[in-house]
């Protein structure tokens, strides 16, 4: 049978699955399955040539029977409607999993940032939040950064909205620059709850993680801090990174922030001295303890997963592992801690800036990340938990926490009218 590599297809899947286990009726599986939501907007945008170019973007709200929707939005050349359904669907789970508030939406245009100036950037952007400024809003769905759009798109957003409206909302985006309510701490929070989710995961598995071998797929921002905060505060030793162009792999070890610095110079990691160029595919499969896949969906399947060797899969990304490779990784005894459970940690920040933000009170760094490792470690247990009892893997059991608690969420709120 040939995989599926549609990412809605697989988040649907998935609900399937997980749906069967805790014997939910078809009624309740139909509504998990389906978007609430979904708007998708064509408009001009005037360029630096004097040209003007229509751009596609859309914004989908999966689910908000536990809260408001929350979710990113990225800028990429493959943003399509079903990517973007897929994302929402697990950011609902994500959020779910995590124990925070919120249901689950995305957002993206259809781009290629890497080519446009920030000018063109910023009317994009703009334009973008007007055209969708009905639909999102601090109480209904708050934006956030994801793939090529960073703290400085969601200040635009925040100023484009907060200018329909007459004045100014900060809590409308998070990941927002702390001087306009940002909060502490959310820049590295994914890739922070990357490594507070692989911390516990080493714990039961029995691995130091006190020099113990680590490879980084992806090089952007979680990527960087993943590889930055598994060195400084683990003491792990980074052996291999990649970026779009390719990898680098160096048995004594990398420094991050020499590699990152070199990314800035040069565009890419490969070349960076002393070390060996090697592929995103080789990467994927070096002799290692922990694998973090931080690029994009779809790089582990059924092809490739055989040969995956690291004892610890953390995605960074979102859906880097396809449910075929998923059942390859279990039966070999990998244990792949799962996108809506690993790469938490930006959503749990986003929340405390929402929060932050609604209060006009701000937290300090180390409270921010002491109540995010709070979260994340009693999240691992509830996944563990379920892990351990059912004999599945950690995806299936992070999709049975999730999907009971906003099932549960379903049937105490009934359906209206």
């Amino acid at each position: 049978m040939k995989e599926t590599l549609n990412p809605f297809e697989i988040a649907k899947k998935q609900v399937d699955e997980a749906g069967k286990r805790l014997k939910l009726d078809i009624g309740m599986l139909d509504i998990l399955k389906h978007p609430h939501r979904e708007l998708t907007v064509s408009f001009p945008v005037k360029m630096d040539d004097g040209s003007v170019q229509t751009f596609t973007g859309h914004r989908v709200q999966y689910n908000d029977a536990l809260g408001p929707c929350k979710g990113g939005l990225r800028y990429h050349p493959d943003v399509n409607l079903d990517e973007v359904r897929a994302l929402a669907a697990w950011m609902t789970w994500k959020c779910a999993v995590v124990g925070i508030p919120y249901g689950g939406a995305k957002g993206g245009i259809t781009c290629s940032p890497k080519e446009m100036s920030d000018g063109e950037l910023e009317r994009m952007t703009r334009r973008f939040a007007s055209e969708i400024s009905g639909f999102i809003g601090p109480r209904r769905d708050i934006p956030a950064p994801d793939v090529y759009t960073n703290p400085q798109t969601m200040a635009w957003i925040m100023d484009t909205y907060s200018m329909n409206v007459g004045y100014s909302v900060p809590s409308v985006v998070t990941g927002k620059p702390v001087l306009i309510g940002g909060s502490e701490g959310r820049n590295e929070a994914t890739s922070r709850g990357v490594m507070y989710t692989t911390r516990e995961a080493a714990r039961v598995k029995g691995i130091d993680l006190k020099n113990a071998t680590i490879a980084v797929q992806g090089y952007g921002n979680v990527g960087f801090n993943a590889a930055r905060l598994f060195v400084e505060e683990c003491g792990s030793k980074i052996i291999a990174v990649s970026d779009s162009k390719g990898g680098i792999v160096d048995e004594n070890g990398l420094d991050p922030h020499k590699v990152f610095e070199h990314k800035k110079n040069t565009g890419s990691v490969v070349g960076y001295p002393g070390s060996k160029d090697i592929s995103n595919e080789q990467l994927l499969e070096l002799e290692c303890d922990v694998l973090v896949p931080s690029a994009l969906e779809n790089v582990i399947t059924s092809k490739n997963a055989a040969n995956i060797k690291a004892k610890i899969v953390s995605e960074g990304a979102n859906g880097p592992t396809t449910p075929e490779a998923d059942e390859i990784l279990y039966k070999n005894g990998k244990m792949v801690l799962p996108d809506i459970l690993a790469n938490a940690g930006g959503v749990v920040v986003s929340y405390f800036e929402w929060v932050q933000d609604l209060q006009n009170y701000f937290w300090t760094h180390d409270e921010v990340n002491k109540r995010l490792e709070h979260i994340i470690k009693k999240s691992f247990a509830s996944v563990y938990e379920i892990y351990e009892k059912e004999k599945i893997d950690m995806r299936k059991a992070a999709y049975l926490v999730a999907i009971k608690r906003v099932s549960d969420a379903y049937a105490l709120r009934g359906i209206f009218p």
